[in-house]
């Protein structure tokens, strides 16, 4: 049996990401309906907001589904009081330190899944005792690591040095990648930005589209001074570049990011003013489609892939 479909009880050892603006309940209960495990993206929520998502998504899917947690939220101890009083099943904590929820979680019978982008933070989280790893390579789109490490290069880096199940992210939208990180040692996949061009994100619809028309080299990782970011290259991604060119103070460049940039550009459909959130696998997208349907094709692709390398390899021993 595969370790991540037991922890999570799934059918499939593929993870939606969390994401803020797309990852609402319609999406979450949609993969974990398919068969994987869906997320409600709780960053980007009010208290009570996350409330009537969690709520809508248990009436919607019987199957288990998560709520993404990023440690830095403002009123993290509300939301995670209401995933404690509405027995949300499994947690991903993110973008801050697993020690001050994780127990209290666990004492709760939530299983805790971290997302980490290097070997340090790897041992760091599995030493606070969390369940699971979500390793994010250079290639994911949104907030991502400094140190640019590619997810080919630190899932076997980090599947060398730890001892719990790791789901590997970044670059993975297919069958195809999803064997190749599982050959490197992973468990399970997460996948983003696939999600985001799927119907039921909640992502506008000039942002899907603009997902779907990028290529290789629209994406760049930006803003390492303040909190990395990855972004489809617009207008506001030419001002910061412009700034950078300026030599930027890092008051500046928070002056300039502002607030509400990703709402504007990911949920409102800004496409020129907005943070545009995606990673570099959105130049392989080129079709909006049910995530069900998503699910169902990723794992199509990945039997086939498997069978087909068995194939080529048996007459080359």
């Amino acid at each position: 049996m595969n370790s991540i479909v037991d922890l999570f009880n799934v059918k499939y050892p593929i993870v939606q990401g969390g994401m803020i603006w797309c990852s609402g309940w319609e999406l979450a209960s949609a993969v974990s309906n398919a068969g994987g495990l869906g997320i409600i993206g709780s960053g980007s929520m009010y208290p009570e907001v996350l409330k009537d998502h969690i709520v809508k998504c248990k009436n919607a899917t019987d199957k288990p589904f998560a709520v993404n947690l990023p440690m830095l939220y403002p009123d993290i101890d509300k939301h995670v009081q209401t995933i404690i009083e509405l027995e949300v099943p499994i947690v991903f904590t993110s973008a801050g330190n697993p020690k001050i929820w994780t127990k209290h979680l666990q004492q709760h019978g939530i299983v805790v899944v971290h997302v980490v982008s290097s070997v340090k933070f790897a041992l760091k989280a599995e030493a606070a005792g969390v369940d699971a790893l979500v390793v994010e390579g250079f290639e994911a789109g949104g907030h991502n690591g400094r140190d640019e490490t590619t997810t080919l290069c630190l899932i076997p880096m980090v599947v060398q040095q730890v001892n719990i199940p790791v789901l590997a992210a970044g670059g993975v939208g297919s069958g195809h990648s999803m064997l190749a990180c599982m050959v490197l040692g992973a468990d399970g996949v997460q996948m983003g930005s696939r999600f985001v061009a799927s119907e039921e994100s909640s992502a506008h619809i000039d942002f899907k589209n603009a997902v779907l028309k990028s290529q290789e080299g629209d994406t760049m990782l930006t803003l390492k001074e303040i909190t990395p970011v990855r972004l489809i290259k617009n207008e506001f991604y030419a001002r910061i570049e412009a700034k950078y060119n300026e030599g930027a103070s890092i008051e500046e460049l928070k002056s300039l990011l502002g607030r509400g940039r990703a709402k504007k550009g990911m949920f409102e459909g800004d496409l020129k003013e907005g943070e545009l959130e995606i990673g570099q696998v959105s130049g392989t997208l080129n079709e909006i489609k049910p995530a069900g349907e998503i699910v169902e094709a990723v794992m199509q692709e990945f039997h086939l892939a498997r069978e087909e390398i068995i194939a080529k390899n048996r007459f080359k021993i």
